[in-house]
């Protein structure tokens, strides 16, 4: 028989050199894959796959894989990604070497691949194809990958997060979607979030992997990382809960859900788009509770003052403008709940309906149903309405009918999107309103932005010299500020906890109205208005920083201020907390990571780098000292996994130790690498990518 050994596949030269006898019409070209290699040699031959497995073994003089034995906390060295693509699946390791099956040890790219997943040197086991598929399938199972996310989590009763409204999908996916683990780790997001105070929350997918963020007080916070398989089944979950389709993630799609956390109900507002990578949710959270009154917002006294009076009127249109999340409807209906009074009829047309107020009328906008601002609101004229609520006056249908309501004899109250008061009176022109409707409907605008309020448990009274920002800001200005921020526990460490808001209101009297019929400029009516008593937003923002519930830096952030003063600190480069006592290993570490590229931050003890960790910085992985005073690297690891915001997140252990029972330990307690002491530079910053690339995978 002809040599033919340059053109077949390596596992023919396998059983040739076995002393096996091949078939003279076996083919198998030398890039077929190797599970189709496997079974066209197997079928051939007549070779059970145990056998040619034990062949393959010996000839390249490797060790038969043990699929039954593998240890799953290896299974964070290689990304599922990765394993499913290459098959192949890690079963043992230690410091220096990866025990990995494999049903093709002659792939010098995968080998390489590996070392560089892992961060170390990767020893092939040999197992059959079709076995090594079973076992990475069941290994890399999501739902399996998610109870180890949540093992040592148990903080979460049952009854503690129900959905309140049930909801009836197709069945696609829908197993996966409500397997325990999934709905566990769903219910644990929307706990936290509620109890952070969020009004927001985002899961967004990544290249990297995929990410939660709160918004708290109006500020993105980022609570967890988890890997997108993780994250696209919390995405379906959510969308069974809110009645969408999840088997169509190629259009947006909205819906809502109501569910109770700790006895209170919350309604949530669910909005997905298809994105690059996967799909991007996002959840509002709305609370079921009474609206508050004007005097509970916090508005600054001359604003309260004035306002109150224009409120006072029976017929004409109050505006209340600034951009999405400024607070507006937050306003009206606190406005609202002192106008409705047993002998005021009220009534309101909104998208969404966010708070309840009792003793007025709410209607829900469907456009499905026919339902619209501008026909609900003529269906409203009909009921006898005295004042009447208008969510958003978004076109010139709706903005004509509130003008004729409010000429007979009906106090309007509406929300629209401008930057300040008087460029209201040009976005109702935009919209089609003519200048003479405008000048004889409008009583007022209200233009609103919302900043943080200082924390009440832990603000402290400015002492000079002040923070750097704020001290540059106090000197531009010319306020001084009476307390800075500091941080603690019940602010999540910002130091800002609540918001209140910043008002400008205009007051259109008989000269505002001349100005508008006259086409005169905004310069010119905002001028006026300033002669009137208008107070500028920028004016009005520092009666809080003077009376100690805001800063100037919080004002600029708002507000606007040159990026000279604000510094915010990026986002790009993976940040690593560097927790030792150790002050030369920090240094020497600290070095390398730079020098690297990442950016880091350091605690020199346990206990302080718990205080970060539950703080506003976003980590990407924590290198962790054993032996530290106040509190050991051992305690503050189980804290790590104990908690749902990082129990993802990679920790790499600094050990001293040879121990390997000491190591096992350490991996068991949730450790997703260790690294030996002293640091060796070149393997110290290949083991922190290593664990960086296998969490984002």
């Amino acid at each position: 028989m002809p040599d033919r050994s340059g053109s077949q596949h390596w596992l023919v030269g396998v059983l040739a050199r076995s002393g096996t006898e091949i078939p003279p019409d076996l083919e198998v070209p030398v890039r077929t894959e190797a599970r189709d290699a496997w079974e066209r040699v197997a079928r051939a031959t007549g070779i059970s796959f145990d056998e040619l497995t034990r062949l393959v073994a010996a000839h390249h003089r490797l060790e038969v894989a043990d699929l039954t034995t593998g240890d799953t906390r290896v299974l964070r060295l290689v990304p599922d990604s990765f394993a499913r693509k290459h098959q192949v699946l890690p079963l043992q390791e230690t410091d220096r070497e990866l025990t990995v099956a494999t049903s093709d040890p002659t792939d010098l790219e995968v080998e390489q691949g590996l070392g560089f997943a892992s961060g170390r040197t990767p020893i092939f086991a040999i197992a059959a194809p079709e076995a090594l598929k079973r076992a990475i399938d069941k290994a890399y199972s999501p739902n399996h990958m998610m109870a180890s996310l949540l093992e040592g989590i148990d903080d979460l009763d049952p009854d503690q997060v129900r959905l309140v409204e049930s909801t009836e999908v197709e069945k696609v996916g829908i197993e996966e979607a409500e397997a325990e683990p999934v709905v566990k780790l769903t219910s644990l997001v929307l706990r936290d979030a509620i109890n952070q105070r969020a009004s927001d929350i985002h899961f967004e997918p990544g290249r990297d992997g995929g990410k939660i963020r709160f918004r708290v007080d109006g500020v993105m916070r980022r609570h967890m990382q988890l890997p997108m398989t993780a994250l696209n089944r919390v995405l379906s979950r959510i969308k069974i809960m809110g009645n969408l389709d999840i088997a169509d993630r190629m259009r947006p799609q909205d819906g809502r859900a109501r569910i109770v956390v700790d006895k209170k109900e919350y309604d949530l507002r669910i909005s997905t788009v298809p994105t690059r990578e996967a799909e991007k949710a996002v959840i509002r959270v709305l609370s079921s509770v009474t609206a508050m009154g004007l005097a509970d917002v916090g508005m600054t006294k001359p604003e309260f003052d004035r306002f109150t009076k224009i409120l006072g009127q029976r017929d004409g249109i109050i505006i209340v403008t600034g951009p999405t999340g400024s607070g507006k409807s937050t306003t009206l209906y606190a406005a609202l709940r002192d106008l409705a009074t047993e002998d005021v009829n009220v009534m309101t047309v909104e998208d969404p309906v966010e708070y309840e107020v009792k003793g007025i009328t709410q209607i829900q906008v469907e456009a499905k149903r026919g339902v619209t601002f501008a026909s609900a609101l003529r269906a409203i004229l009909r009921q006898d309405p005295d004042v009447i609520l208008i969510g958003e006056i978004r076109d010139r249908e709706t903005a004509e009918v509130a003008v004729q309501a409010s000429m007979t004899g009906h106090l309007v109250l509406a929300t629209l999107h401008t930057n300040d008061a008087v460029g209201a009176v040009q976005r109702l022109i935009d919209i089609g309103l003519d200048r003479p409707s405008i000048a004889e409907a409008l009583r007022g605008v209200l233009a609103q932005r919302l900043v943080r309020r200082l924390c009440s448990y832990c603000a402290v009274p400015a002492d000079l010299p002040l923070p750097e920002e704020e001290g540059i800001l106090s000197a531009r200005q010319g306020v001084t500020p009476s307390k800075v921020a500091v941080g603690c526990d019940e602010c999540g460490h910002t130091g800002y906890r609540g918001r209140l808001p910043i008002l400008e209101l205009l007051t259109v009297d008989e000269t505002i109205r001349q100005l508008v019929v006259k086409e005169a400029s905004t310069n010119e009516i905002r001028q006026a208005a300033i002669a009137g008593g208008m107070r500028l937003l920028e004016e009005v923002a520092r009666d809080p920083v003077i009376e100690g519930l805001t800063t100037l830096t919080e004002i600029a952030r708002e507000l606007g201020e040159p990026e000279a003063v604000l510094r915010p600190e990026l986002d790009e480069a993976p940040h690593i907390l560097l927790v030792d006592d150790d002050a030369v290993n920090r240094t020497l570490a600290k070095t390398l990571l730079a020098k690297n590229g990442f950016r880091t931050s350091e605690a020199e003890d346990g206990q302080e780098a718990v205080t970060l960790l539950s703080g506003p910085h976003s980590f990407s992985l924590v290198v962790l000292d054993l032996d530290m005073p106040r509190m050991g690297g051992r305690e503050v690891l189980k804290k790590i996994r104990r908690t749902v915001a990082t129990a993802g997140l990679p920790v790499v252990v600094l050990t001293g130790t040879h121990d390997k029972d000491s190591e096992i330990e350490l991996m068991d307690m949730g450790a997703d690498d260790y690294i030996r002491k002293p640091i060796d530079p070149p393997r110290f910053v290949t083991r922190l990518k290593a664990a960086l690339r296998r969490a984002g995978g």
